[in-house]
């Protein structure tokens, strides 16, 4: 049967779910959130290494299988689930444009084979530290500036995501939605830090793989199966970038591919790993990983395209960001469609424990240690990670409760990470005569050029001329332009500049608390 004479069945787009029902999925909702917090709670205290080594890196005694898990959960969250299926449903651009998956897979890929040995090897405890050795207590102070952030962002970007999913299939309270997720992931993380964050992403993995992988039967049926998916998806979607467009394809698919790399998410799992070689496999596995989570995403979004929507009274074209909580609602039975909520909000924990905990982590470390309190205690650093969890918590938080265009501005702190962060990682830890002044020098031309392109998404107006303008601004790929030319900027800078700012060894500077 056709396309239309499933979609015609499907439930219509009710504001608000009938009494009985909708107090079954509460409940359901809340003994899930419960079930999260009481195993983070249990992970932490059990514990055996109560140092801050304990908190921030779980003692650097991460297990294969459960540093492969929480890698997996933490980048497979809320955002990379909807936004993948966004994509894909994009009548404009398609499943070419959704590069997510395979970009975040390969960036992971690339930093285990490059970085994620190199790193283990120095036994850093955060992404800063080679920054902080290198360069000094300030710069690296300056350099979690962008981190941060990009951390603050993307949890308060995945919390919206969370909250108009349950509005959307629920029809709950956005803004109450938004505060008992953030709480919950919030509250078992500082009890017990990467620990507790790695055993909840276990428990929240498999909800997740559970939750989307039980709707698809469900969804495929009321389209008409796999195979009229298939053929209309492909008869709708365009073609392959042509002309300059395939620059700027190019230029996005570097920025997730590179600019994936430089996240304190990310190295956080690979400093905790017990040696260099699980740091190695925990990467790859993880990017094997992303790349079978997206699956289910994928083929969501592709039955949102093809679905006849009329019927439903809703209009997914207006709300693309919506495509997954409408085909959740319209298209699976009640009980499926919170089940697949469930899953949802566990990707979105899973993301937003891992980003809270890498911010704090990182001002702990590298702010507040070496600039605020070098004589303090162990006792005293695990006390500020913890009120820093509860902090940048509720920055994300609110932010998220306040700003409606919040993905939009984690967009472009993504694309500074790439033109900052990731050339002065490059030059930091390959290129022995980097020196203070190279790095400034290449932050700093690296942030005019990017920003000289513009952003349209929050009115930044271009004052540099790039070539290849289109109806949606220049297609020359000036973001992996800004990030060449400010790494060949450290480059050139730390060689003119050696005599005077003499290169620092990342190992002549190693101290005892950070080889603990």
């Amino acid at each position: 049967m056709g396309t239309d004479e499933h979609i015609e069945t499907a439930r219509g787009p009710e504001p608000h779910a009938g009494g009985n029902e909708l107090g079954w999925q509460l409940v359901s909702i809340l003994v899930f959130y419960l079930l999260i917090f009481l195993v983070g709670v249990f992970a932490g205290r059990r514990g055996e290494d109560a140092t801050s080594s304990g908190l921030l890196l779980a003692g650097r005694g991460l297990p294969l299988w459960i540093g492969a898990f929480t890698m997996i959960a933490t980048w497979v969250g809320g955002g990379y689930i909807n936004g993948t299926a966004e994509a894909v449903y994009d009548s404009q651009r398609g499943l070419v444009w959704a590069m997510a998956p395979w970009g975040y897979a390969l960036s992971m890929a690339v930093g285990g084979i490059f970085f994620a040995g190199r790193m283990r090897r120095h036994r850093f405890t955060t992404l800063l530290d080679p920054f902080e050795l290198r360069y000094g207590k300030r710069i690296a102070a300056g350099l979690f500036l962008p981190a941060l952030v990009g951390e603050v962002f993307w949890s308060a970007a995945i919390l919206v995501a969370l909250g108009t999913t349950f509005s959307t299939v629920l029809g709950f309270d956005i803004s109450t939605s938004i505060l008992f997720s953030a709480a919950v992931a919030v509250g078992y993380t500082m009890v017990g830090g990467l620990r507790s964050v790695a055993y909840t992403d276990i428990v929240q993995l498999i909800f997740l793989i559970f939750g989307l992988c039980i709707a698809l039967p469900f969804a495929l049926s009321r389209v008409g199966g796999a195979e009229v998916v298939l053929t209309s998806y492909v008869a709708k979607m365009p073609a392959f970038p042509q002309g300059t467009a395939v620059w700027q394809w190019g230029d996005m698919a570097l920025l997730l591919i590179l600019g994936g790399i430089p996240w304190q998410v990310y190295f956080q799992r690979v400093l905790a790993s017990r040696d260099e070689r699980t740091a190695v496999r925990l990467s790859l596995i993880g990017a094997a990983g992303c790349l079978l989570m997206a699956i289910p995403a994928v083929i969501l979004g592709a039955i949102g395209a093809v679905a006849d929507w009329t019927p439903t009274d809703v209009d997914p074209s207006g709300q693309p960001a919506l495509i997954l909580p409408y085909v959740l609602r319209y298209l699976t039975p009640p009980v499926v469609a919170t089940i697949g909520l469930g899953a949802v909000a566990a990707a979105v924990m899973s993301s937003v424990d891992s980003s809270i905990l890498s911010a704090s982590s990182m001002f702990a470390w590298n702010v507040y240690r070496p600039l605020l309190r070098p004589s303090g205690s162990d006792r005293e650093l695990r006390f500020v990670v913890r009120g820093s969890v509860l902090v940048i918590g509720a920055a994300a938080t609110c932010l998220a409760l306040s700003v409606q265009s919040v993905y939009v501005l984690w967009y472009l702190c993504a694309d500074l990470v790439y033109v900052i962060l990731f050339p002065q990682l490059v030059m930091v830890l390959f290129y022995s005569g980097a020196n203070r002044s190279g790095a400034v020098a290449g932050a700093a031309v690296g942030l005019v050029l990017r920003l000289g392109g513009g952003e349209p998404l929050v009115n930044l107006p271009a004052f540099i001329p790039y070539p290849w303008v289109g109806p949606g601004g220049s297609e020359f790929p000036f973001r992996t332009f800004a990030m060449l030319v400010g790494l060949m900027t450290i480059w050139i800078v730390s060689r003119a500049t050696r005599r005077r700012d003499s290169p620092r060894s990342l190992n002549e500077t190693v101290t005892e608390s950070q080889t603990s």
